[in-house]
Formats: structure tokens, sequence, C-alpha cells
């Protein structure tokens, strides 16, 4: 597996040769003097993700979660008190296709592992991108019947009313970006996203299940203003200006092939967790067997927004080693290709 700072250099074509000769002739600058500062600012980042084996949706997932909680240094006082958002993936009606979309018995495991931790309220937010009827698509993924019995509200994300604040990435031309005005009222903001391959960005994980909080009603579907505006650079935007908290992974049963929509089942047996979502989609991108410094919005938010370099990353709970298994990728979809370990 190549290393990170392998792959940047080589994309500025600049050898190790090179690079000693313009530090010998004090020459560090453009293309190269911003790589070597991008390098020395990510030695000094760090970050945890938690790897966690399931074998299936009725293992103990909130004592896993909240062993997720211990690993990575949340107490009990980070959580009493705050209102709790978490925003799974839900796209599709498919029912029965539990690769799809996020399990609800994840979903119902953090509500009971924020909930054990003295959370105020935990409420379940997305605004769908492909199907505009989001009653039809809780029914259908099974999540209406756990927000029942959990007695968990939920918030449409798509037709909420909405607040403006200016883009804090800079990666892509929008000037502002539009959030429902429910994430204001929220304390913790969790993405609870799938373990899936994706058509136009590689994988979809964490930092790409945040599509799901812009409104449809006002980015269209789906979400064709992010799409304009690059799907890459967006990812981007939305993390750097939103700065969610934590998230949780869905790899229990992921998808492989033509994601996020169309691919197949893979039961990757696992649950990541992690403050930063970098560091955690670099850690599911390699159990999935694919290298996160050839996945561009990844490659992107290494040294700005978190760390996506192994060496930097603690592990907790299993090894990626230990866990990965190849997900299928498909040669003439141009996201895919060479992206494998």
């Amino acid at each position: 597996m190549k290393d990170c700072e392998n792959h940047a250099r080589k994309q500025i074509g600049l050898t190790r040769r090179a690079f000693l000769w313009t530090l010998v002739a004090g020459t560090v600058g453009g293309a190269s003097g911003t790589w070597l500062l991008r390098v020395l600012k990510t030695r000094k980042m760090h970050a945890e993700s938690f790897i966690a084996s399931l074998s299936n949706y009725h293992a103990d997932i909130s004592g896993t979660i909240r062993s997720g909680f211990r690993e990575l240094g949340i107490s009990p006082g980070e959580i009493k008190g705050k209102r709790v958002l978490l925003k799974p993936n839900l796209v599709e009606t498919n029912a029965g296709a539990i690769h799809i979309n996020t399990h609800p018995l994840v979903i119902r495991g953090a509500i009971e592992a924020f909930m054990a931790y003295g959370a105020t309220e935990v409420l379940v937010g997305e605004g769908p991108g492909h199907c505009r009827d989001s009653l039809l698509l809780l029914e259908e993924s099974g999540l209406t019947e756990v927000l029942a019995e959990d007695r968990i509200r939920f918030s449409d994300f798509n037709y909420d009313e909405v607040y403006s604040v200016t883009n804090a990435g800079g990666h892509s031309r929008l000037k502002e970006l539009v959030f429902p005005e429910t994430l204001q009222k929220m304390d913790w903001i969790v993405s609870m996203a799938k373990m899936k391959t994706h058509h136009w960005a590689g994988v979809t994980l964490s930092m790409k299940n945040l599509f799901g909080v812009m409104p449809g009603s006002y980015y269209g579907w789906p979400k064709n203003v992010l799409h304009w505006a690059g799907i890459s650079e967006t990812i981007l935007d939305i993390y750097a200006t939103l700065r969610p908290h934590l998230t949780i992974v869905d790899g229990i049963i992921g998808m492989e092939g033509d994601g996020p929509i169309m691919g197949t089942p893979h039961p990757a047996g696992v649950l990541v967790m992690g403050r930063n979502f970098p560091a955690v989609d670099s850690t599911c991108a390699r159990i999935m067997g694919i290298n996160p410094c050839k996945v561009n919005h990844l490659a992107a938010a290494d040294g700005r927004l978190g760390t996506i370099r192994e060496a930097s990353i603690q592990q907790r709970g299993e090894t990626i080693a230990s866990v990965r298994t190849d997900f299928e990728l498909v040669d003439k979809i141009p996201a895919h290709k060479g992206i494998r370990l």
C-alpha cells in the first residue's frame, strides 16, 4: 500500500531528489511549497477510529456503540443534557434491501446508547435525495417501527425551514450553504452512514452522507445544485461548514459495485466510529480494500480537515487487517478506476 505522502509527491511531480534539492537551494515554493506545508501540518494531526466486529443486526449494537464511546474518550458528561441528531443514510424505498439504507437496528442502538449517556433528546433527521416521500421511505426501510416504539421524532430536512451561512470550505463556487433550521437546535450532529461504493464519489461514507442534511426544496433532487457545483468540492464544503461531532458507519452489511443504489450486498461485519470524519472514512476505505489517497474528496481533506494517513490514525478495537474485505469495484465507472489498495 502506497503512503499518502508518496502519492501527493507524485501528483505534483516532485521526486525525493528534487525535493531535497529545493530544500538545499531554499527555493521551496509554488506547488512544492504548498505540498511541504501540508505534509508538515498533517504530521501533527492525529485521530482515532474505533472498529467493532459485528456479524449481524441482532448483536448488542447499543453496547458496541457505548464501547466505542469509551474507546474514543466520549464521557457521559459530554452527552448529558444534550440534544442529539442522528442523520442516517436513507436513499430508496426498496423494501427488504438492507444494503441500501442505514439499518434501523443500528439507529436504535445509537438511540439507546445516547440516552444511556444522558442525552435530553435524540432526534432522527434526513433529507432523502431520490425519494420525495419521506414517510414512504421510513415505512419501507423499517425505521417507522423503531421510531414509534422508541418515541423518537423525525425531521424531514427536505421541507424544513432553512438558514444560510457562509461556506467555510471554499472548495466549490458556492458562497453560502443553506441548512435546515433543526440543525441550529441540536448540540450534537451524528452522521450514521452506510458503507458503500459510489458511482460518482468512489465511496459514500460519513462525509458524503452529509448531503442528506441539505434541503431538497432548495437544492433539488437528487441535490442537483450540489452535483453541478462539484460532488467532491461540496462534500468538503458541507463538512467544513457544519463540523459534525461523531460518525457511526454501518458496515455490518454494506453495498459494493454500482452504489449507492444499484449495487449488491456485501457483508463486511463491522461498525466504525470516530470524531474525525476523514480519518474514519479512510479507515472504512481501507477495510473495503480501497486506497483513500485515490478518492478525491478524502485526498483533498487530508491535512486540512483531518488526516487520512494510516500512521496518524490510532485504531481502537479491531485492526483493519483483521476485518478487511475487498468490495467489488466496476471497471467502467471512472470513480472506481485505480482506487484499489
